[in-house]
C-alpha cells in the first residue's frame, strides 16, 4: 500500500488565507479559486452555505460568485449531485506525472493535507481566534478504487459535473481522477468508509511541529525507518529529517502537492491510518442529508446571484 500525502485547499497563493478549524473541532477546507470550477454558492456545508464562512475570512474577497476548484470532492452533501456520485480526487500535469511515476493505483491511500488555523463566531461575524497557530494538518481520506483516465477511458456517467470532465479540453495534460471504492479495504473492510473528512480535532492530525513554522513536521516514526534513505517522495534527502523521541522531524519542500510513500504491508502505517478514521471519520450522509444540504445552498445560490 502506498500513501500519499496531498496537499490541497487555501495557500498563500490561491486564497491566501488558511482554511479554518471550526469551535465543534471539523475543518473544512475551502476549495482553491479557479475558472476551471464552479460558483462557491453552489456549495453547502455543515453551517450552511459555504461562502458565508469563506466571506468573512476573507474580509469579502470571496463571494457566492467566486468560480472554486472542488476537488478532492469528499462530501455527498456539499453540493447538488448526479445519481451514482462517489468520493474523488482529479490530478494533471507534472502532479500527476509523478503519481503515476510512484505507481499509484487502486489500493493506495491519498491522506489530504492543508493550511488550517482556528476560528471563531464573534457577533455574528466569522474570524481567526488571535493568537492561534497557522499549521498544516490532515483534514480527509480517500482509498482508491477506481482510476480513470479522461478523454482515454468510459468515465461512469455520475461524472459528468466534476471539473476534471466538465473542463477537460483546457485543464491540463495527462487528466485523471482516482475515485474512491465501496470500503477501507484491509482495514475492516466493509465497515470504515473508505473515503470522508475528519472532525472532532486533536494533535494527531496536525502535521507542523507545535512551536514551529507550518513547513517543519513532526510525523509517526515509520515514516522514517532508515534516517539514510528516506522514502517518502520529494524529501528523499536525509538532511531534511532527524528523529526525535518517538517522532521523526521533516524540513518539507517549498512546494509540491502529492508526496508519497510506499508502506508496503507496515503494520504501524495501517494502524496510524484506521486509528484516524475511527477517531475522526464522518461517515456518508444519509439521502435526506445530503438532499437538504444541496437545497439550501442551490437556494442561497440563487438568490445570490440573482
Amino acid at each position: 500500500m502506498k500513501i500519499i500525502f496531498s496537499r490541497k485547499g487555501f495557500d498563500s497563493q490561491y486564497g491566501r488565507v488558511p482554511s479554518p478549524i471550526l469551535p465543534d473541532g471539523s475543518l473544512q477546507s475551502f476549495p482553491i479559486p479557479s475558472r476551471y470550477g464552479r460558483p462557491l454558492g453552489d456549495i453547502g456545508c455543515p453551517l450552511g452555505p459555504l461562502h458565508h464562512l469563506a466571506g468573512d475570512l476573507t474580509d469579502g474577497a470571496i463571494t457566492a460568485r467566486t468560480s472554486v476548484h472542488l476537488d478532492p470532492d469528499l462530501s455527498e452533501g456539499s453540493a447538488a449531485r448526479l445519481p451514482g456520485w462517489r468520493a474523488s480526487l482529479g490530478q494533471v500535469g507534472s502532479a500527476q506525472k509523478h503519481l503515476a511515476k510512484q505507481g499509484v493505483g487502486p489500493g493506495d491511500v491519498f491522506v489530504f493535507f492543508g493550511w488550517f488555523r482556528q476560528t471563531e463566531n464573534v457577533a455574528g461575524r466569522w474570524r481567526y481566534v488571535p493568537g492561534a497557530p497557522n499549521v498544516h494538518a490532515l483534514f480527509g481520506w480517500l482509498q482508491i478504487g477506481d482510476v480513470h483516465r479522461v478523454g482515454s477511458s468510459d468515465c461512469p456517467p455520475w461524472l459528468a459535473d466534476h471539473p476534471h470532465v466538465q473542463h477537460a479540453a483546457r485543464i491540463g495534460v495527462d487528466n485523471t481522477i482516482y475515485v474512491a471504492g465501496e470500503g477501507l479495504a484491509g482495514l475492516r473492510q466493509g465497515v470504515l468508509p473508505a473515503a470522508g473528512t475528519f472532525r472532532n480535532w486533536g494533535a494527531d492530525l496536525q502535521l507542523t511541529a507545535p512551536g514551529s513554522s507550518r513547513s517543519i513536521w513532526r510525523v509517526p516514526r515509520w515514516l522514517l525507518k532508515n534516517p539514510h534513505e528516506p522514502a517518502l517522495s520529494y524529501h528523499r534527502d536525509p538532511t531534511r529529517w532527524r528523529l526525535e523521541d518517538d517522532w521523526a522531524m521533516v524540513q518539507t519542500v517549498g512546494k509540491g502537492q502529492e508526496f508519497v510513500i510506499d508502506v508496503g504491508d507496515c503494520k504501524e502505517a495501517s494502524q496510524w491510518l484506521q486509528g484516524l478514521v475511527l477517531r475522526h471519520g464522518i461517515a456518508p450522509p444519509t439521502d435526506s442529508e445530503a438532499a437538504r444540504a444541496a437545497s439550501i445552498a442551490a437556494t442561497t445560490s440563487a438568490a445570490a446571484l440573482a
